[in-house]
Protein backbone atom coordinates (compact mmCIF):
# COMPACT_ATOMS: atom_id res chain seq x y z
CA UNK A 1 0.00 0.00 0.00
CA UNK A 2 1.37 3.36 -1.30
CA UNK A 3 1.58 6.84 1.30
CA UNK A 4 -1.14 7.83 -0.64
CA UNK A 5 -3.42 4.86 -0.39
CA UNK A 6 -3.66 4.43 3.02
CA UNK A 7 -6.44 6.36 4.67
CA UNK A 8 -5.77 9.18 7.07
CA UNK A 9 -7.63 9.79 10.62
CA UNK A 10 -6.68 13.04 12.44
CA UNK A 11 -7.88 12.83 16.06
CA UNK A 12 -7.83 15.80 18.38
CA UNK A 13 -6.79 15.45 22.56
CA UNK A 14 -5.24 11.88 21.33
CA UNK A 15 -2.48 12.05 23.59
CA UNK A 16 -4.51 10.58 26.41
CA UNK A 17 -7.57 9.10 27.62
CA UNK A 18 -10.43 8.16 25.13
CA UNK A 19 -8.37 10.14 22.70
CA UNK A 20 -5.17 8.02 23.03
CA UNK A 21 -7.75 4.84 22.64
CA UNK A 22 -9.32 5.48 19.24
CA UNK A 23 -5.60 6.68 17.97
CA UNK A 24 -4.39 3.42 18.59
CA UNK A 25 -7.78 1.92 17.33
CA UNK A 26 -7.61 3.82 14.34
CA UNK A 27 -4.08 2.87 13.87
CA UNK A 28 -5.63 -0.96 14.34
CA UNK A 29 -7.60 -0.36 11.89
CA UNK A 30 -5.12 0.42 8.81
CA UNK A 31 -5.22 4.03 9.18
CA UNK A 32 -2.38 6.35 9.49
CA UNK A 33 -3.25 8.79 12.55
CA UNK A 34 -2.72 12.30 13.50
CA UNK A 35 -2.29 12.48 17.10
CA UNK A 36 -3.22 16.55 18.21
CA UNK A 37 -2.76 17.13 21.39
CA UNK A 38 -2.58 20.70 23.50
CA UNK A 39 0.49 20.66 25.88
CA UNK A 40 1.84 17.58 26.78
CA UNK A 41 4.62 16.70 23.90
CA UNK A 42 6.05 13.21 25.79
CA UNK A 43 2.59 11.61 25.99
CA UNK A 44 1.71 12.56 21.85
CA UNK A 45 5.27 10.95 21.79
CA UNK A 46 4.87 7.88 23.28
CA UNK A 47 1.51 7.49 21.39
CA UNK A 48 2.90 7.74 17.76
CA UNK A 49 5.81 5.16 19.05
CA UNK A 50 3.03 2.90 20.03
CA UNK A 51 1.58 3.20 16.72
CA UNK A 52 5.05 2.75 15.02
CA UNK A 53 6.03 -0.25 17.03
CA UNK A 54 2.87 -2.18 15.89
CA UNK A 55 4.18 -1.46 12.25
CA UNK A 56 1.54 1.99 11.75
CA UNK A 57 2.08 5.50 11.12
CA UNK A 58 1.64 8.20 12.94
CA UNK A 59 2.48 12.00 13.30
CA UNK A 60 1.98 14.20 16.68
CA UNK A 61 0.58 17.58 16.16
CA UNK A 62 0.43 20.55 18.06
CA UNK A 63 -2.86 22.59 18.14
CA UNK A 64 -4.84 24.31 20.26
CA UNK A 65 -8.21 23.97 18.88
CA UNK A 66 -9.97 27.08 19.87
CA UNK A 67 -6.83 29.02 18.13
CA UNK A 68 -8.68 29.12 14.20
CA UNK A 69 -5.31 29.84 12.98
CA UNK A 70 -3.60 26.58 14.60
CA UNK A 71 -6.84 24.52 13.67
CA UNK A 72 -5.67 25.60 9.77
CA UNK A 73 -2.04 24.54 10.37
CA UNK A 74 -2.93 21.06 11.82
CA UNK A 75 -4.80 20.27 8.96
CA UNK A 76 -1.99 21.34 6.64
CA UNK A 77 0.67 19.47 8.25
CA UNK A 78 -1.31 16.59 8.20
CA UNK A 79 -2.02 16.98 3.90
CA UNK A 80 1.68 17.88 4.11
CA UNK A 81 2.74 14.87 5.75
CA UNK A 82 -0.21 12.07 4.31
CA UNK A 83 -1.25 13.74 1.32
CA UNK A 84 -4.86 12.65 2.09
CA UNK A 85 -7.34 12.92 5.16
CA UNK A 86 -10.71 10.47 5.24
CA UNK A 87 -11.77 10.70 8.48
CA UNK A 88 -11.47 13.42 11.70
CA UNK A 89 -12.36 12.50 14.93
CA UNK A 90 -12.82 15.55 17.58
CA UNK A 91 -12.66 14.46 21.06
CA UNK A 92 -10.30 17.61 22.58
CA UNK A 93 -12.36 19.07 25.18
CA UNK A 94 -11.74 20.17 28.86
CA UNK A 95 -14.30 19.92 32.16
CA UNK A 96 -14.48 22.17 35.05
CA UNK A 97 -16.59 21.64 37.67
CA UNK A 98 -18.57 25.37 38.33
CA UNK A 99 -21.74 26.05 39.95
CA UNK A 100 -23.48 28.68 38.09
CA UNK A 101 -22.71 32.00 39.91
CA UNK A 102 -21.97 35.07 38.51
CA UNK A 103 -18.12 34.73 39.11
CA UNK A 104 -17.94 31.68 37.59
CA UNK A 105 -18.90 33.26 33.66
CA UNK A 106 -14.96 32.53 33.02
CA UNK A 107 -15.38 29.07 33.49
CA UNK A 108 -18.27 29.19 30.76
CA UNK A 109 -16.32 30.92 28.35
CA UNK A 110 -13.09 28.83 28.75
CA UNK A 111 -15.58 25.47 28.22
CA UNK A 112 -17.46 26.87 25.75
CA UNK A 113 -14.05 28.66 24.18
CA UNK A 114 -12.49 24.93 23.72
CA UNK A 115 -15.55 22.41 23.82
CA UNK A 116 -17.81 24.78 21.57
CA UNK A 117 -15.77 26.71 19.41
CA UNK A 118 -13.05 24.26 18.75
CA UNK A 119 -15.87 21.80 17.80
CA UNK A 120 -17.11 24.21 15.43
CA UNK A 121 -13.38 24.84 14.00
CA UNK A 122 -12.72 21.47 13.69
CA UNK A 123 -15.68 20.62 11.89
CA UNK A 124 -15.59 23.20 9.45
CA UNK A 125 -12.22 22.78 8.45
CA UNK A 126 -12.74 18.76 8.13
CA UNK A 127 -16.14 19.84 5.81
CA UNK A 128 -13.82 21.73 3.54
CA UNK A 129 -10.99 19.29 3.56
CA UNK A 130 -12.78 15.65 3.13
CA UNK A 131 -13.92 14.17 0.53
CA UNK A 132 -16.62 11.76 -0.93
CA UNK A 133 -16.73 8.69 1.26
CA UNK A 134 -15.09 10.75 4.63
CA UNK A 135 -16.42 10.56 7.99
CA UNK A 136 -16.54 13.43 11.25
CA UNK A 137 -17.12 12.53 14.81
CA UNK A 138 -17.31 14.38 17.27
CA UNK A 139 -17.46 13.51 21.01
CA UNK A 140 -20.19 14.63 23.33
CA UNK A 141 -21.10 13.12 26.79
CA UNK A 142 -23.94 11.73 28.23
CA UNK A 143 -24.10 13.28 31.25
CA UNK A 144 -26.68 15.72 28.77
CA UNK A 145 -29.26 13.30 30.18
CA UNK A 146 -27.90 14.54 34.06
CA UNK A 147 -28.70 17.50 35.84
CA UNK A 148 -25.68 16.85 37.77
CA UNK A 149 -25.30 20.20 39.81
CA UNK A 150 -21.83 22.11 38.60
CA UNK A 151 -22.08 20.36 35.37
CA UNK A 152 -23.59 23.62 33.68
CA UNK A 153 -20.73 24.94 31.24
CA UNK A 154 -19.21 21.60 30.33
CA UNK A 155 -23.43 20.78 29.42
CA UNK A 156 -24.11 23.57 27.71
CA UNK A 157 -20.83 23.16 25.16
CA UNK A 158 -21.41 19.33 25.09
CA UNK A 159 -25.06 20.14 23.80
CA UNK A 160 -24.31 22.50 21.29
CA UNK A 161 -21.49 20.07 19.89
CA UNK A 162 -24.46 17.51 19.17
CA UNK A 163 -26.43 20.61 17.27
CA UNK A 164 -23.89 21.64 15.26
CA UNK A 165 -23.04 17.44 14.35
CA UNK A 166 -26.75 18.00 13.16
CA UNK A 167 -26.50 20.50 11.38
CA UNK A 168 -23.39 19.64 9.49
CA UNK A 169 -24.91 16.49 8.77
CA UNK A 170 -26.98 18.20 6.60
CA UNK A 171 -25.18 20.94 5.00
CA UNK A 172 -23.28 18.40 3.61
CA UNK A 173 -26.23 16.78 1.93
CA UNK A 174 -25.04 15.24 -1.13
CA UNK A 175 -21.32 14.76 -0.76
CA UNK A 176 -21.18 11.48 0.71
CA UNK A 177 -19.26 13.06 4.08
CA UNK A 178 -21.03 11.55 7.31
CA UNK A 179 -21.17 13.47 10.37
CA UNK A 180 -21.69 11.95 13.82
CA UNK A 181 -20.83 11.81 17.77
CA UNK A 182 -19.90 9.52 20.21
CA UNK A 183 -21.52 10.19 23.77
CA UNK A 184 -20.23 8.20 26.66
CA UNK A 185 -20.87 7.65 29.73
CA UNK A 186 -18.54 7.35 32.47
CA UNK A 187 -15.44 6.57 31.17
CA UNK A 188 -11.81 5.15 33.52
CA UNK A 189 -9.63 7.88 32.41
CA UNK A 190 -7.21 9.71 34.55
CA UNK A 191 -9.14 12.71 34.58
CA UNK A 192 -12.33 11.00 35.59
CA UNK A 193 -10.32 9.72 38.75
CA UNK A 194 -8.67 12.86 39.17
CA UNK A 195 -10.10 14.58 42.69
CA UNK A 196 -13.07 11.83 43.14
CA UNK A 197 -13.27 9.76 46.36
CA UNK A 198 -13.57 5.38 46.01
CA UNK A 199 -17.01 6.35 47.33
CA UNK A 200 -17.71 8.90 44.43
CA UNK A 201 -16.58 6.64 41.94
CA UNK A 202 -18.37 3.36 42.80
CA UNK A 203 -21.75 5.46 42.86
CA UNK A 204 -21.16 7.25 39.18
CA UNK A 205 -20.16 3.28 38.32
CA UNK A 206 -23.75 2.09 39.47
CA UNK A 207 -25.39 4.76 37.56
CA UNK A 208 -25.10 2.38 34.36
CA UNK A 209 -27.29 -1.46 34.76
CA UNK A 210 -23.96 -2.45 33.89
CA UNK A 211 -23.05 -0.82 37.49
CA UNK A 212 -19.39 -0.57 36.19
CA UNK A 213 -16.98 2.48 34.53
CA UNK A 214 -16.54 2.38 30.98
CA UNK A 215 -13.23 1.78 29.39
CA UNK A 216 -11.58 4.11 26.53
CA UNK A 217 -10.93 0.96 24.59
CA UNK A 218 -15.01 0.80 24.34
CA UNK A 219 -15.36 4.00 23.29
CA UNK A 220 -12.68 3.49 20.68
CA UNK A 221 -14.80 0.90 19.54
CA UNK A 222 -17.53 2.84 18.43
CA UNK A 223 -15.77 5.38 16.69
CA UNK A 224 -14.21 2.79 15.17
CA UNK A 225 -17.86 1.20 13.74
CA UNK A 226 -18.10 5.05 12.56
CA UNK A 227 -15.50 5.50 10.84
CA UNK A 228 -15.01 1.80 8.96
CA UNK A 229 -17.35 0.55 6.34
CA UNK A 230 -20.15 -0.49 8.71
CA UNK A 231 -20.62 2.58 9.67
CA UNK A 232 -21.67 4.13 6.39
CA UNK A 233 -25.65 4.52 6.85
CA UNK A 234 -25.17 6.33 9.69
CA UNK A 235 -25.26 9.94 9.68
CA UNK A 236 -26.58 13.24 11.61
CA UNK A 237 -26.71 10.67 14.96
CA UNK A 238 -25.32 10.71 18.08
CA UNK A 239 -24.41 7.65 19.87
CA UNK A 240 -24.65 7.24 23.84
CA UNK A 241 -21.92 4.44 24.37
CA UNK A 242 -22.79 4.56 28.07
CA UNK A 243 -24.00 1.57 29.70
CA UNK A 244 -27.23 2.22 29.89
CA UNK A 245 -26.78 5.24 32.09
CA UNK A 246 -29.43 7.22 30.71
Amino acid sequence: MTSTEQKVALVTGASRGIGRAIALQLAADGFAVVVNYAGNTALAEEVVADIEAKGGRALAVQADIADGDAVVRLFEQTLATFGRLDVVVNNAGMMQMAKMTSDNVAILDRTLAINLRGSWLVMAKAAETLGEGGRIIAVSSSVLGKSFPGYGAYIASKAGVEGLVKVLANELRGRDIAVNAVAPGPVGTELFFEGKSEEQIQSIANLAPFERLGQPEEIADVVSFLAGPQGRWINGQILRANGGMV
